[in-house]
């Protein structure tokens, strides 16, 4: 899933922090000059006042994108950035002040030094922290980008590299389809793959972006584009005329000082990320709380039924392959992982891709009696209501995860995927997802599932979000299994 936009906000995160830091700069200053020196946080309106207008700062820093391309803007276009940002926190806090009936508490010059001083001292950083950037030509991008080109390229796409800044992204390496240069190493950048092995390498190394610069009339060799997107990898392909045409996830876009096509799953915006995020983390601060609660009464419990720890971890593959620990309440015996071995055979998930089966006997509380019948104990009971899945929300509020989203394999899983497989992990994990709502204990075939968690990406809308949401609740209280 391609976050459309980012820079903006996300990726400009240290301007965003400095930006408020200037704000409240700008106050004490503001209120040395009009008060004369003292407390400028002792004083309650204006303490209350400094708090609304960093919050709708940040609002319009989102909403407008005004960090956009920061770094490439000149200085009189970062002028009339700066002078609409100012005027728009303006705005909206003399619109704060009538809502809340305190206008006539302020003082008028206040606020109007506040604004002079703000704009200054903001244009002043940008310009200077973006010199400050350009000059250590430091990394600003957390997005690994992988370049394809051809041997006749190659010294065209380094001289690129060299003159210009790429701040936003992380090179990792140059992949030159029609030689075998695997393993050379040119001004510090890695020769890493050749035309047979780029795809394995893709799959295998977790690259973000891939950007194809491979000469005019050469746009797409061997059908890269089509392949990578049914990976899930951002794929950005240099334009050279004006015969591209675009659809739904095509857009135009820039790397360097190239006009590319970038070609995606599904294309988000800021806003949109920030909305996802911001309930990830509301929803997950509460859903911790519940988890503490859950904690103490679980923890006796477990312990008596299966002296251990109260919480099992696992090493899962998550956005873009990275990895991290899931947590869960423990549910299995201590040596659940090792005899998941044992059992292999009788995994309902064909190809095994995944595991899950009936009555699983690794289950704390599991017994089959003497007529055949299964005895259920407190781990079903934990699985069926999906209580040992609450631990998760300490993910999603570290960021590992999300609420909704595509469940993660286990690292031993993700290494039997084949290429089209690994889509399921171009968007962040999470807790809950479409496959899980959508009749979770019949869903045998892994490539079914695999067309759930596309189509989840492809059409995700904040809607779709909420929908999934309210439908795993509806489906735990049915007891349709856990997830």
């Amino acid at each position: 899933m391609y976050r459309k936009g980012t820079p903006g906000w996300i990726k400009y995160l240290d301007f965003l922090i400095l930006d408020i830091v200037c704000l409240h700069i700008s106050y004490v200053l503001s209120f040395f000059a009009v008060f004369g020196i003292s407390n400028p946080y002792g004083v309650p309106i204006y303490r209350n006042m400094i708090i609304a207008v960093s919050i709708i700062d940040i609002i319009v820093i989102i909403c407008m994108e005004v960090f956009k391309d920061v770094v490439k803007r000149g200085g009189y276009k970062e002028l009339v950035v700066t002078v609409r940002q100012v005027v728009m926190v303006i705005l909206f806090t003399v619109l704060y002040f009538f809502i809340a009936e305190r206008y006539t508490s302020y003082n008028n010059s206040f606020l109007c030094v506040l604004s002079g001083t703000f704009f200054v001292i903001a244009y002043t950083y940008r310009m200077f922290w973006k010199r400050v950037l350009l000059k250590t030509k430091r990394n600003i991008g957390r997005r690994s980008l992988l370049i394809v080109t051809t041997s006749n390229m190659f010294d065209e796409v380094l001289k690129n590299i060299e003159e210009k800044d790429y701040l936003y992204y992380r090179i990792v390496g140059i992949a030159v389809i029609d030689k075998d240069w695997v393993g050379r190493n040119i001004k510090d950048i890695q020769i890493v793959a050749n035309g047979e092995t780029l795809l394995d390498y893709v799959c295998k190394n977790w690259v973000d972006e891939v950007f194809l610069n491979v000469g005019e009339g050469y746009s797409d060799p061997l059908g890269i584009t089509r392949q990578l997107s049914e990976m899930g990898v951002v794929t950005h392909n240099r334009i050279y005329g004006a015969e591209n045409y675009l659809n739904a996830n095509q857009f135009f876009n820039r790397v360097g000082e190239y006009f590319v096509i970038t070609s995606t799953m599904k294309c988000i915006s800021p806003l949109q990320l920030f909305v996802k995020r911001s309930a990830d983390i509301f929803i997950g601060l509460f859903g911790c709380i519940i988890t503490l609660i859950i904690a103490l009464i679980l923890a006796p419990i477990i312990k008596i039924k299966s002296p251990g720890p109260l919480f099992f971890s696992q090493k899962r593959v998550g956005e873009n392959g990275k990895i991290f620990k899931m947590y869960k309440f423990r549910s299995m015996y201590i040596d659940a992982e090792e005899k998941k071995k044992e059992l292999e055979d009788k995994n309902k998930i064909d190809g095994g891709l995944m595991f899950k089966m009936e009555d699983d006997p690794r289950i704390i509380g599991y017994k089959k009696l003497p007529n055949g019948k299964i005895k259920k104990g407190i781990g079903h009971f934990i699985r069926v209501y999906s209580i040992d899945e609450f631990p998760q929300f300490f993910n999603v509020l570290k960021g590992d995860m999300s609420l909704v989203g595509t469940r993660p394999p286990t690292v031993q899983e993700w290494e039997r995927y084949e290429l089209h497989h690994r889509a399921r992990l171009s968007t962040r994990p999470g807790m809950t997802g479409l496959w899980q709502v959508s009749g979770r204990n019949n869903v045998t075939d892994f490539e079914e599932v695999v067309r759930l968690d596309r189509t989840y990406i492809r059409n995700w809308t904040i809607g779709l979000d909420c929908k999934i949401l309210l439908k795993t609740i509806l489906v735990v209280l049915k007891k349709e299994g856990s997830m």
